[in-house]
C-alpha cells in the first residue's frame, strides 16, 4: 500500500486518546488526528520523530492525521490502526499470506456471533467452511525484539476471543490475525502484565482450534505492507510472572 505525500514534524504530546500536538520543522504546531485507541505505550514519547498526513478533507476538523513514528530513534511504527484490515486484506487477495489463500470471496466487517460482533474479514469460498479473521494491530515493542498485545485492557478483545471460540467449535475456521506494524519487532506474545485476562483468554482460544498468525509489516515514509511471519510465542501464566488464581476470564 503506498503512502502520500508525509509530512514529518516531532510529537509535542499526545493527550485525550485522539489528539497530538505536532512542531513542524518551520516550527509551526499543529494538532493532528491521532487513530488509535491504545495506549500506544512506548510509541507517543514526546520529542519522536513522526509523520503526518495532510487529509485534505473539509468534512473533517483537524487538518492532519497521525500515521508513523520513529521509535528508539531507529524503527518506524505505523500508528494507524484503521490501514490494518486493508493491508491484511490486500495481501490475502495477492496470494501473499498463504495460509489464507484459495478463498474466492472476501466480506470485510461482516456482523455475526452472539455477542452482535463484526469480523474484520469473513473469507468464503464452495465446499470450504467459512474462515473468519480478526484483524489486530501490534505496535507494543517492550525488550530487544520482542513484541506484545495488547497494550492495554480490553474488554472488546476477549469478546472477539469469545466469537472465535464460537466458531471454531461449531466448526469453522476462526483466526486471530496479528499485524504487526513496527520494525523492530521480531517475535509477538501476549502482555500478561498489561492485560491477563485477554492473555487467559487467548490461551483458552488457542486450546479451543483457533489459529494465530503474526506478520510483520515493511514500513517506509513511502509505503507499508505486510511482509514475512514471526513467531508468536502463547507464554503460560505462570512463566509470565502471574499466579493463575489472579486471573479471571469471565
Amino acid at each position: 500500500m503506498d503512502l502520500p505525500d508525509l509530512i514529518e514534524g516531532r510529537l509535542i504530546k499526545r493527550y485525550k486518546r485522539f489528539l497530538a500536538d505536532i512542531r513542524l520543522p518551520d516550527g509551526t504546531e499543529v494538532t493532528a488526528h491521532c487513530p488509535n485507541t491504545g495506549s500506544m505505550k512506548n510509541c507517543a514519547d514526546p520529542g519522536s520523530r513522526v509523520w503526518i498526513r495532510d487529509v485534505q478533507s473539509v468534512k473533517r476538523k483537524l487538518r492532519y492525521r497521525w500515521e508513523l513514528v520513529e521509535v528508539e530513534g531507529q524503527y518506524l511504527a505505523c500508528i494507524n490502526t484503521g490501514l490494518a484490515n486493508h493491508l491484511v486484506k490486500e495481501s490475502i487477495q495477492s496470494g501473499f499470506i498463504v495460509p489464507l489463500s484459495g478463498y474466492s470471496d472476501i466480506q470485510v466487517e461482516r456482523p455475526y456471533g452472539d455477542e452482535r460482533s463484526r469480523i474484520d474479514l469473513l473469507l468464503t469460498k464452495p465446499g470450504r467452511p467459512d474462515c473468519y479473521v480478526e484483524v489486530k494491530n501490534v505496535t507494543l515493542l517492550n525488550g530487544a525484539g520482542k513484541g506484545f498485545f495488547p497494550d492495554a485492557v480490553t474488554a472488546r478483545g476477549r469478546k472477539h476471543l469469545r466469537e472465535l471460540m464460537a466458531v471454531a467449535k461449531a466448526g469453522g475456521r476462526a483466526v486471530l490475525f496479528f499485524n504487526v506494524a513496527h520494525t523492530g519487532i521480531e517475535q509477538l506474545a501476549p502482555a500478561w502484565d498489561i492485560d491477563p485476562e485477554y492473555a487467559a483468554t487467548l490461551s483458552e482460544a488457542v486450546a479451543s482450534g483457533v489459529e494465530v498468525m503474526a506478520y510483520r509489516s515493511a514500513i517506509s515514509i513511502d509505503a507499508i505492507q505486510v511482509g514475512e511471519a514471526i513467531p508468536f510465542n502463547l507464554a503460560t501464566a505462570d512463566q509470565a510472572g502471574y499466579s493463575v488464581r489472579k486471573i479471571r476470564t469471565a
